[in-house]
């Protein structure tokens, strides 16, 4: 089993988890959703709630260009990192005739094109060079002369950005020679659809990172990999409870990051041990003839205090269910 996860990004800085599906490996190939039909099930939940056109960052994995027409039709644009075998092909005017030429190139020659140029740009930090007229052919379907729907392919124009110094993880594995990125030196090869906007593609690229810091604090500091259980209606329900909780430490972290420099935020980890691992101590006491409920939370939780008042619901409904009668229910008001 592996679990395919939707992280949204959005523009305010706010990250949380949005989907996820359990991806089941298969005995024999092509039987059963592959983790491309899990993303494009994920990807059309969010367009229910989302018209806006939007980006897809995602890992060199997903390279896919049945997965690219997918996206580029439900308004997603796209950007990866480019294998070692991923064709691509340079436009060229032949000087003579002044024909279009679609010459093959690899990423790897690419990337020594203008490596020189990347490391003149800087000795440190992000640095990246876009390159122009880079072709990948994809499939467009077209009307034969008998009237069937078939697949041709045309030369469509992308995005090649050649960037150096990325956030990726230099321990990962491999399976085989095919699956493995186009590097030369520490510099790597990103492809979108925008052409037209390679700094921006590039932009969207280096937030993919923030799925992978995802996983590792799941892991660290949610027990992600902790459920014992080995019936799968069990890590369902973990699978939910650890992205609720995810949800709920990335709004407080956004709340109380938002006005605050690098130095002075808080981390992951010291806002899972300060509104999960809290002592608190409940009490039923009479004010002004009434009955109230009194939480007692220790000193850690102060610093969530904007955060449970911007959260915290105006009533609480508390119903009793029994069959076959009227329902009987009394609402608790906002005190705290």
């Amino acid at each position: 089993m592996n679990v395919v996860v939707l992280q949204a990004v959005l523009h305010s800085g706010l990250e949380y988890p949005l989907f996820y599906r359990v991806w089941h490996k298969s005995e024999q190939k092509n039987e059963g959703l592959s983790k491309i039909d899990l993303a494009k099930q994920m990807l059309l939940m969010l367009r229910e709630s989302a018209t806006c056109r939007l980006w897809v960052a995602m890992d060199r994995w997903y390279l896919c260009k049945g997965f690219f027409a997918f996206l580029e039709k439900h308004q997603f644009d796209w950007v990866t990192k480019a294998k070692r075998n991923t064709a691509l092909f340079r436009k060229v005017i032949e000087p003579c005739t002044g024909r279009e030429r679609y010459v093959p190139v690899t990423p790897i020659m690419l990337i020594r094109e203008v490596y020189g140029q990347l490391v003149a740009e800087g000795a440190s930090g992000l640095v990246s060079l876009a390159i122009p007229d880079i072709y990948m052919k994809q499939p467009h379907p077209v009307t034969n002369r008998r009237g069937k729907q078939v697949n041709k392919q045309r030369y469509v124009q992308i995005a090649a950005v050649a960037a150096m110094r990325l956030k990726e993880d230099d321990s990962e594995l491999l399976e085989t020679e095919e699956e493995a990125p186009a590097t030369y030196k520490g510099a790597y090869l990103l492809i979108s659809n925008r052409f037209d906007a390679p700094e921006e593609a590039l932009r969207t690229y280096v937030k993919r990172w923030r799925i992978e810091v995802f996983f590792r604090t799941a892991k660290q500091e949610l027990a992600l990999e902790k459920c014992h259980s080995e019936t799968e209606a069990h890590h369902h329900a973990h699978f939910e409870l650890l992205f609720t909780a995810e949800t709920l430490l990335s709004v407080a972290l956004y709340e109380l990051n938002k006005e605050k420099t690098s130095d002075e935020g808080y981390t992951h980890g010291e806002m899972v041990r300060g509104l999960f691992h809290t002592r608190c101590q409940v009490r039923m006491s009479h004010h002004k003839g009434q009955q109230r409920i009194y939480i007692d939370c220790d000193t850690h939780v102060q610093q969530f205090a904007r955060l449970i008042d911007l959260f915290w619901p105006e009533h609480y409904r508390m119903v009793l269910w029994v069959a076959h009668h009227p329902i009987n229910y009394q609402t608790l008001p906002r005190s705290a």
